[in-house]
Order: C-alpha cells, then sequence, then structure tokens
C-alpha cells in the first residue's frame, strides 16, 4: 500500500488539488488501484449553502476524472518520482476519449479508482479503467494519454 506521504514524494499535487489518498495495488507496467475519500470539507462545497439540495453536492466531474489521473501518474511515476515539476521530468495530460460519468459521487463515498495500461510508446501512456463506490461503477475512462517530458522543453530553460 502506498499512503499518502509516500504519494507526496512521488506527485507534485498538493491541497487543494491531491486527490488519491492512498493506492491499494501497483503492478508495475500494468494496473494500479487508488482510493479517494469524498468529504463535504472539499474546497468545492465551501460555499454550498446548509438549505442546498443534495445534487448541489454532487463531486465536479473534473475532479473525478483528475483523481483518476493522479492513480495513472503514481502507476508511471513510482519508479522515478518527480515531487517538483520545475526539474526533472513533468507529467501531461495528452487527452481522454470515451470517459463516461454514470452516477454522481457524494461526500461519503469512498471511489475506488481501477487503472490500467493499455499501451506505452516511449515515454508516451495509454491508459483505461473506471470508479467504483462499493458494486458500482461511477466512471469508465476508454483512454487517457499521459506524456513525461523534460521540465527544462516547458520552461524554455
Amino acid at each position: 500500500m502506498i499512503t499518502v506521504s509516500e504519494i507526496k514524494r512521488i506527485l507534485p499535487h498538493r491541497y487543494p488539488m491531491l486527490l488519491v489518498d492512498r493506492v491499494t495495488e501497483l503492478v508495475p507496467g500494468e494496473r494500479a488501484r487508488g482510493l479517494k475519500a469524498v468529504t463535504c470539507n472539499e474546497p468545492w462545497y465551501a460555499k454550498v449553502l446548509d438549505t442546498a439540495p443534495e445534487e448541489d453536492y454532487h463531486y465536479p466531474w473534473t475532479v473525478l476524472l483528475e483523481s483518476w489521473c493522479h492513480v495513472a501518474g503514481v502507476l508511471v511515476a513510482r519508479d522515478r518520482p518527480n515531487p517538483d515539476v520545475r526539474t526533472g521530468k513533468a507529467m501531461l495530460l495528452g487527452g481522454i476519449t470515451d470517459a463516461e460519468f454514470h452516477r454522481p459521487v457524494i461526500p461519503g463515498d469512498v471511489v475506488e479508482h481501477h487503472v490500467r495500461l493499455a499501451r506505452q510508446v516511449g515515454e508516451t501512456f495509454v491508459f483505461e479503467g473506471e470508479s467504483l463506490v462499493g458494486d458500482e461503477t461511477v466512471l469508465t475512462v476508454g483512454r487517457l494519454t499521459m506524456t513525461m517530458r523534460p521540465a527544462t522543453e516547458l520552461t524554455g530553460a
């Protein structure tokens, strides 16, 4: 199991955008599973009124997908951590296709992200997978492309 302290040594993400709490399974070059516990104390709920209906507490779809991507990032970078994106290699999202959101996620849900590495070409990775709450699928990802590039190519340094 990879806890949040180790995740912080692998990924550059920090509050409020560190969106995975632990990685429960990691098979290098193959797959990873990670958990995200959704709570009402997250920043996207700060302005939700006490009298708001339940639908106002739906976890943002883009944030759910970003959380899934963090598990993919741990799968790619576990053996070459880079918590400072200004040096070394930076992780860049290339694109997402066939992502489907099946039901809202709300505070109290624990999301389990399943990420599979479908293909790798050099420093470019293609992933697929899904996210579940219990036995219920809440997100499927048909294809997500990520690449690693030297930070100096991005900053011009």
